[in-house]
């Protein structure tokens, strides 16, 4: 693994990750961190009996306060705010997930147990203090631990999307004292509902396009740049109408995947068929295809920001809605009801954010191509917690500059998280 954040990271390899379209490639920093720093590598075994681990880095001083940087898939060792936690005089801890770079199984109530463990061993290791900085996807993932550990035991979601036995009431989950949003979008499953295309046809055929509903189609308002899209308010309700309905009957497929599938092992165990144990043990997998359309990356004028045209894909829209890359492409049933679907994931900010009581810190980037403005007031709105404060900054998704001659704004979130941390948390 790679041992300090000064160094490159994997992130942006894989092709089934946000990493590979940049929304969560961090760059790597060229600050390195501040002298008598030190970084404790850490491997772990979650409660259910799943590898994970971190990596540990501490001031030269002595730190009562931690801040824990995670994403349910990604590689986050080197994420560009460490440098800046350090350096305030606060620990800071990146967790790798238990399948780092690969969502195809992913579920997000069993990641819970993956952000538990490294939250028992932070308390195990005398942190008074935990604060949780969810970046992006990691958002989704943090706010659902938090709402999930404020509950009695027995009152925490006991079963998956899917139908899967969480068994979170077994579960230690230490509580956290502290919120940092960056750049966070509303959910993974509420981000796709955003930008799956509605004119996909039939889902065994990915070029089938439902003309009235292509938002390529100049006669639906597409333009090329420097024009750009503009969508009439009619078409935009249409639209947004329609990609619900399709995620509903990609819920629906994933529902009659798994029904068949628990079916046949019924059948198997009362009669031991070889067919019936075959299907039984088969998952099939979900090829989700068209899955960056959102309207806003193509007509600027909608919830109007400082992003620049196109999507964290690029700017050629069938490179990327057409392509072989992209947000969901590959789900196993229990996957796409759990972390991609905007209807059943339970790990959206809009069921999850009125349970965060902490102290929050939200930083929106202005230039962001994922996380929209109006988005990012709902997030805000939502929070329950009192204290609660919400920063703009100039950059991409990122956090890289907008132009040229500007400072990275990853360089002036992490001034805005360093002087946050030292109000609420004091040295």
């Amino acid at each position: 693994m790679t041992g300090t954040p000064n160094q490159p990271g994997s992130a942006g390899r894989q092709a089934n990750g946000e990493a590979t379209a940049g929304l969560l490639n961090t760059d790597w920093n060229p600050r390195g961190l501040p002298d008598g720093a030190t970084t404790r590598n850490v491997v772990l075994r979650t409660r259910d009996g799943a590898a994970t681990g971190g990596a540990l880095y501490l001031p030269a001083g002595t730190a009562r306060t931690v801040v824990c940087i995670m994403h349910p898939r990604e590689f986050m060792a080197c994420h560009y705010a460490i440098p800046d936690i350090v350096g305030a005089g606060y620990a800071a801890w990146s967790q790798w997930p238990r399948s780092v770079g690969n969502d195809l199984r992913l579920e997000h109530e069993f990641a819970l147990y993956d952000v538990a463990a490294g939250l028992e061993f932070l308390r195990q290791a005398g942190f008074e203090r935990i604060v949780l900085l969810g970046n992006s996807g990691g958002s989704g993932l943090y706010a659902l631990y938090a709402q999930q550990a404020a509950l009695a035991p027995a009152e925490r979601l006991a079963r998956t999307p899917g139908g899967r036995a969480t068994r979170l009431e077994t579960l230690d989950m230490p509580q956290p004292d502290g919120m940092i949003l960056l750049a966070p979008h509303p959910g993974q499953g509420a981000l796709l509902m955003q930008c799956i295309d509605p004119s996909v046809a039939d889902e065994s055929d990915p070029l089938s396009v439902d003309a009235s509903l292509d938002p390529f189609d100049p006669a639906n308002g597409y333009a090329e740049p420097p024009q750009g899209a503009r969508y009439a308010p009619a078409f935009v309700e249409r639209y947004r109408r329609a990609q619900r309905d399709r995620v509903a009957r990609l819920d629906a497929r994933a529902h009659e995947l798994i029904a068949a599938r628990m079916q046949a092992r019924g059948r198997a165990k009362a009669a031991g068929t070889l067919p019936d144990r075959r299907l039984g043990a088969h998952t099939q997998v979900m090829e989700i295809w068209r899955t960056d359309a959102d309207l806003r990356c193509r007509d600027l004028s909608l919830d109007p920001s400082d992003r620049k045209y196109g999507s964290l894909w690029g700017r050629d829209p069938y490179a990327s809605n057409y392509g072989s890359v992209g947000f969901a492409r590959l789900c196993s049933p229990e996957s796409w009801l759990s972390t991609w679907s905007g209807i059943s994931s339970n790990a959206l900010l809009a069921k999850t954010a009125p349970s965060i009581r902490q102290p929050t810190l939200l930083v929106e980037y202005t230039g962001d191509q994922a996380c929209f403005p109006g988005t990012i007031r709902q997030i805000h709105d939502a929070l329950g917690a009192a204290d609660k404060r919400h920063e703009r900054v100039r950059g991409d998704h990122h956090g890289r500059a907008l132009a040229p001659d500007e400072e990275p704004g990853r360089y002036v979130a992490g001034r805005l998280i360093q002087d946050w941390l030292r109000q609420q948390f004091a040295l």
